[in-house]
């Protein structure tokens, strides 16, 4: 992936640039993504979790086959250059499956990676930091190094089965924020230390060696710690750069090494320019693009109960809500409190669970009736200034056009813009 270690090159060389990774894969927040990107003329990094993707269909219901062809088809739709897209993989490892016992656990992870990087995704991180059935809580540095350098073993051999040659990147690292945000209300954050940085390096540059895999340490690109960011339901702790310099020091001693940064979401554009100051340099987000879709969507039903009789609305409010009473499965363990606050949480909460749910095909539905109600009957530019102002300046503008699927994807790159602002992506 000669793009990303480019990237990193010039960061290391002085140049404070990154790139964000839009961990989605719905497809308004992909055609943003790369309309966005295609208007920066920029790289953009697409990743898929083990949760949404994998060799089961996760819970989009897509292999990593069926997610690549999905992007590509739309990049292909937007003329968007292949060359400057870069599919990855986030939190590969056993994170499935936790309730098997670890060596059942690692041999789905084993198919897992190899399904990965057959179907062409270049930047894998590999994340074998959760306990399975029997293991200790937490895992040593030593298992976890071991897991990973199992895995790492498996994506080389079939990168060079598949196409001749490894040119794979890697992301290493134990010290994830909970996926999707914290699920009880946020304390206060330790930043992660520079023995431990130090120590999770070590130990994988050294399970490495073990496996014969040393070839591809430079081509390990990133780092997953904690600097100090996160976001519960409601609240956001912001990025704090002093308390961050003992860490952000620990890659000056790695020629090849930033540091990858999640949970970044709902971070301020002082705080996302700051991480890539300090090295965190790799952005990733994910409940922030589903979460700006959600508020236009749900401005958009607004808009829609103004003008559009109640009987032929597209009531995807109440479908979301039905869907998600239905099966609680996506939120119930994260979503505390009585009714009402639970309630709020599954519209509001910054965790965004309703990301889970548009698959649906009822939720999908009244989102097409909700377009096409409003594509019918037009967005009047009071009701446009009352519920998305910035959109309508935009309209007003001659930047974008007042239809409902524009209004959703620009308020999704607004986001990204400032994103692409921090990583010196955009042409601004």
């Amino acid at each position: 992936m000669n793009t990303l270690l480019n990237l990193v090159q010039r960061h290391k060389a002085g140049d404070k640039n990154g790139i964000y990774s839009v961990c989605s894969a719905h497809p308004l927040v992909i055609e943003a993504a790369l309309t966005q990107a295609l208007s920066d003329d920029s790289l953009l990094l697409i990743e898929a979790t083990s949760n949404q993707v994998d060799q089961f269909g996760g819970y989009t219901g897509m292999t990593p086959v069926d997610f690549r062809n999905f992007v590509l088809e739309q990049a292909e739709a937007l003329h968007f250059p292949t060359e400057n897209l870069i599919l990855g993989g986030d939190h590969l490892g056993p994170n499935r499956w936790q309730h098997l016992v670890a060596e059942e656990a690692m041999n789905n992870a084993d198919v897992l990676i190899t399904a990965y990087v057959a179907a062409g995704f270049k930047k894998i991180h590999l994340d074998c930091s959760m306990s399975c059935l029997g293991d200790p809580i937490p895992l040593s540095d030593a298992i976890v190094a071991e897991r990973a350098a199992r895995l790492a073993n498996i994506a080389e051999n079939t990168a060079i089965n598949v196409f001749g040659v490894s040119d794979l990147v890697y992301v290493i690292g134990t010290e994830v924020p909970v996926p999707g945000g914290a699920a009880e209300e946020l304390a206060e954050l330790e930043v992660t230390s520079a023995e431990a940085a130090n120590e999770t390096i070590r130990s994988h540059k050294e399970a490495f060696a073990k496996v014969g895999v040393s070839s591809c340490w430079s081509r390990v690109i990133g780092l997953v710690v904690q600097p100090g960011v996160e976001f519960d339901h409601t609240g956001v702790i912001d990025y704090c750069s002093e308390k961050a310099q003992a860490l952000s020091n620990v890659v000056n001693h790695h020629d090849h090494l930033i540091f990858e940064a999640h949970s970044t979401d709902y971070q301020t554009d002082k705080a996302y320019k700051a991480l890539v100051d300090d090295h965190f340099a790799i952005l990733k987000v994910g409940p922030a693009l589903t979460f700006a879709m959600r508020e236009a969507l749900f401005n958009l039903c607004d808009i829609e109960a103004e003008i559009v009789p109640k009987a032929h609305c597209s009531n995807l409010k109440e479908q979301i809500e039905k869907q998600m009473c239905d099966a609680p499965e996506y939120w119930n363990k994260y979503y505390q409190g009585n009714e009402s606050q639970q309630r709020f949480a599954r519209c509001y909460s910054f965790s965004d669970r309703i990301r889970y749910y548009w698959p649906d095909q009822n939720i999908h539905a009244a989102q097409g009736k909700l377009f096409d109600n409003l594509t019918r009957t037009g967005i009047p530019l009071p009701l446009l200034s009352q519920y998305l102002p910035e959109q309508f300046h935009a309209v007003r503008e001659g930047q974008i056009s007042a239809d409902p699927k524009t209004l959703v994807l620009e308020k999704i790159r607004q986001v990204l813009r400032s994103y692409a602002k921090a990583c010196k992506l955009n042409k601004d």
